[in-house]
């Protein structure tokens, strides 16, 4: 049997391989070490980008401290982190915007505080924030921000229409933010898609060849007669409307719905051809500006008598009509807002939801539409 040969290390490698036994352990153990400061950071909600700046620049114990802050997570993430904004970033509040970081930085430098700061990110998206960080610095800037639903870039129309009118701020944010500052019909802004809660009034338009998604007829038990149209969803609404009010012993009876673009120009035209422009201006909508063009808009009347508005049924709706998502749309008092006399035969459908708002808190669609649409559209 053959004997295996031993090999022997001669003396003079063996330094060498513990020199590099040690010099291993010390890269792993760096490696771990590093990896344990990353991951302790990571695990507070950190970016490993982000993780790894904070702890290249020597801030880990701070980070530490404060523990989980997108905005912090933000500026580190970004390469743009300045020392001397350090204890200022944990204080803002984070908004997922594109150019958040170089923004913060713009009004950092203009002067506003940390509470500036968050109240101008609260009211405008990434360009806007980004126009408003390029003008001087505003001194009162509560003034009209602490509105909710105020607008950066209608800070200058706010102080001319408060300065114009006496207004207080709330109210001149509400009426800016209409465009009620404008003209009727002036730079009116155009609509371009069906919703339940869409706005059209003589700032809001509609193209000539828009038609509701969903226009159907209406069945001749619910209308007056039997050609009339109008969105599905606000037929179905007033069909559940108009059954629970006969069980009442009351009926109620569409007299008027969808009317299209070309029908609102032949009815201006009745309209000035008997009553003149006057009349015309003050009463009727300019085609594209009528809410019937939605087909979500009601005429209601009554079946019982020809002036809806000393009927028993008038008085059902008013308490009523919300429970199935319609709203008295034109009211005397709100006519400064929604820019039409007073209809009381006028309704629109909202769905239950707006609709029950509307009738709880006592306002117009369009501070409905001011306070908690427009910031998505």
């Amino acid at each position: 049997m053959k004997k295996v040969a031993k090999i022997r290390l001669k003396p003079k490698f063996v330094p060498y391989l513990k020199a590099l036994g040690i010099l291993v352990c010390l890269i792993l153990g760096v490696f771990l070490f590093y990896e344990k400061q990353i991951h302790d950071l990571t695990k507070l909600g950190y970016s490993k980008k982000a993780s790894q700046a904070i702890l290249f620049s020597f801030h880990k114990d701070y980070i530490l401290s404060v523990g989980e802050n997108p905005t912090l997570n933000a500026v580190f993430e970004s390469d743009q982190f300045q020392e001397e904004y350090l204890d200022q970033y944990r204080k803002i509040q984070y908004v997922n915007q594109e150019h958040f970081v170089s923004n913060l930085h713009k009004l950092f430098k203009l002067g506003y505080s940390t509470n500036d700061i968050n109240i101008i990110f609260a009211h405008g998206d990434d360009a806007a924030v980004g126009r408003f960080a390029k003008r001087e610095k505003i001194k009162y800037l509560e003034e009209f921000f602490i509105v909710p639903y105020a607008k950066l870039d209608n800070y200058d129309r706010y102080v001319h229409y408060a300065d114009d009118t006496g207004e207080d701020e709330e109210l001149t944010v509400l009426y800016v933010n209409l465009d009620l500052d404008k003209e009727d019909y002036e730079d009116a802004h155009l609509v371009d898609s069906f919703s339940t809660d869409m706005l059209v009034n003589k700032h809001r338009y509609l193209s000539s060849d828009f038609v509701p998604t969903d226009l159907a007829m209406i069945d001749s038990q619910y209308a007056s007669s039997d050609d009339l149209q109008a969105s599905r969803l606000a037929i179905n609404a007033f069909r559940k409307m108009a059954d629970a009010a006969e069980r009442e012993g009351y009926q109620i009876v569409i007299n008027s719905a969808y009317r299209s673009y070309q029908d609102q120009v032949d009815l201006t035209e009745l309209y000035f051809n008997t009553y003149g422009q006057g009349y015309v201006d003050k009463y009727v909508a300019k085609p594209g500006f009528s809410e019937h063009q939605t087909g979500l808009a009601f005429d209601v009347g009554s079946r019982n008598t020809n002036v809806f508005a000393n009927s028993k049924e008038y008085q059902w709706m008013q308490e009523n009509s919300y429970k199935y998502g319609f709203i008295a749309r034109f009211e005397k008092r709100f006519e400064a807002i929604t820019g039409f006399r007073q209809e009381a035969w006028h309704y629109r459908y909202v769905g239950e939801e707006i609709a029950s708002y509307i009738h709880e808190h006592s306002i117009p669609f369009e501070e409905y539409w001011a306070m908690f649409l427009d910031q998505r559209r």
